[in-house]
């Protein structure tokens, strides 16, 4: 049998390349912690239903992790960024999650997520040459 590499966006073999590293790691965490994936998904809409922002994450075991936050430039500043954060917060807390983790970079919202008790443990610098990557957390325990 050979076996080849392809460069391509299949999505069925994204999910069983996701599916077989979820059920890799779930043989290395504690019993009680198994099956703790869930998807979140929190969306800013208007009364038309039209998008303007959100956030996309997921619990996976005991911690909750934010993948994308973004809030439209038509409505920042009111607080919807604040309100989408403490919801998801609110999640992980229900969840009984340790922690919350997520990333930012240096033109984004650094000072936001630290204002909310995010603390940064690490950081990649030359992030398109002159921006930093930041890796913040926060303990819910």
């Amino acid at each position: 049998m050979s076996f080849y590499i392809t460069k391509e966006l299949d999505r069925k073999a994204k999910q069983h390349v996701d599916d077989e590293l979820y059920k890799f790691n779930l043989k290395h965490f504690s019993v009680d912690l198994g099956d703790r994936y869930e998807e979140i998904g929190l969306f800013i809409k208007d009364d038309e239903g039209v998008v303007h922002g959100g956030l996309i994450g997921s619990i996976c075991w005991n911690w909750l992790e934010i993948y994308n936050l973004f809030v439209g430039e038509d409505i920042r500043k009111l607080g919807y960024g604040t309100k989408l954060l403490l919801t998801a917060e609110n999640i992980a807390v229900e969840k009984e999650c340790d922690f919350i983790k997520l990333d930012t970079l240096s033109f984004q919202a650094l000072g936001f997520y630290e204002k909310h008790g995010y603390k940064v443990y690490g950081t990649l610098e030359n992030v398109g040459r002159e921006h930093k990557h930041y890796y913040l957390k926060k303990d819910l325990t």
